[in-house]
């Protein structure tokens, strides 16, 4: 998942469970998917769950097709621009990012938060990730990808695939739900959005005997949100040891210094980490 880029502070927590996904790199990708930005929200733990509501009465809905345009227009705002490994690469406007970010939207999983005016002020973009087949290769999402610097974190997550495998870990799996985007707008932060986004996942896992939340966070806050949320580690890249051509291909800013895929299990035991 890529995830967004969120300051920590301590989070809300729901009854049962506390809240944690290829890249969302941008912490959207997977993106993590890669992420997605997975650094989505600051939540203050002064401010009761009641009184949060009431300030900050939000919705959560299934994102539409016809959503899109807006969902886009919330990640060029809040996301793409904070995203350490674009902010690294210096990213820009990129067509391929845009389209990679909203592509997991076909699976009708990702959800959205409204406030009253019915303006979107946050989302969780997740995809279906099924186990791969065991005799065809999978496809690289660098290949066909045309802008030189999106093709670096799209190679990232290509390499990433190839050591670490979720399915390994959950043998029994045939179906995750990864979470590729976390994002809420700074107006909202404190609200407890991203836990409702989240929690609103874990109604659709249920709702489809999925067991496994998968994130991918390129973002040393995102992270610590999902860690926050009740995600755990089970793999870890550093930055500094990824060099496919001999050389440091990313040297984002302190304290990002290490993509990390983290998993929240629904009703069963933790797996051994593989770290």
């Amino acid at each position: 998942m890529e995830v967004q880029n969120m300051h920590e502070q301590p989070l809300l927590q729901s009854k049962r469970h506390i809240l944690d996904s290829r890249c969302a790199l941008n912490d959207l990708y997977p993106i993590a998917r890669l992420t997605q930005k997975l650094d989505v929200l600051n939540m203050s733990s002064s401010t009761s769950s009641s009184n949060l509501d009431k300030e900050c009465p939000v919705t959560i809905e299934l994102v539409r097709p016809e959503d899109t345009p807006e969902v886009l227009a919330m990640l060029k705002t809040f996301f793409f621009k904070d995203e350490p490994l674009n902010t690294f690469l210096d990213l820009g406007e990129c067509k391929e990012l845009e389209q990679f970010s909203v592509k997991p939207l076909k699976d009708n999983c990702s959800y959205k938060a409204l406030n009253k005016k019915g303006e979107i002020i946050g989302v969780f973009i997740n995809e279906l990730m099924r186990r791969p087949s065991a005799t065809e290769p999978a496809d690289k999402l660098a290949d066909p990808c045309e802008h030189p610097k999106f093709q670096k974190i799209l190679s990232l997550m290509d390499h990433l695939e190839e050591k670490f495998n979720i399915f390994d870990l959950y043998p029994n799996e045939n179906c995750i739900l990864d979470g590729k985007i976390l994002s809420v707008n700074s107006n909202y932060r404190g609200c407890g959005i991203a836990g409702k986004l989240t929690e609103r996942a874990y109604e659709y896992m249920r709702e489809h005997q999925i067991s496994v939340y998968h994130v991918l966070c390129s973002s040393h806050y995102s992270a610590r949100v999902m860690e926050k949320l009740g995600f755990h580690e089970v793999f870890k890249l550093n930055y500094a040891d990824y060099k496919p051509q001999g050389a440091v291909v990313f040297k984002p800013a302190l304290p990002h210094v290490a993509a990390r895929v983290l998993v929240k299990e629904l009703d069963q035991d933790k797996p051994k980490s593989v770290l």
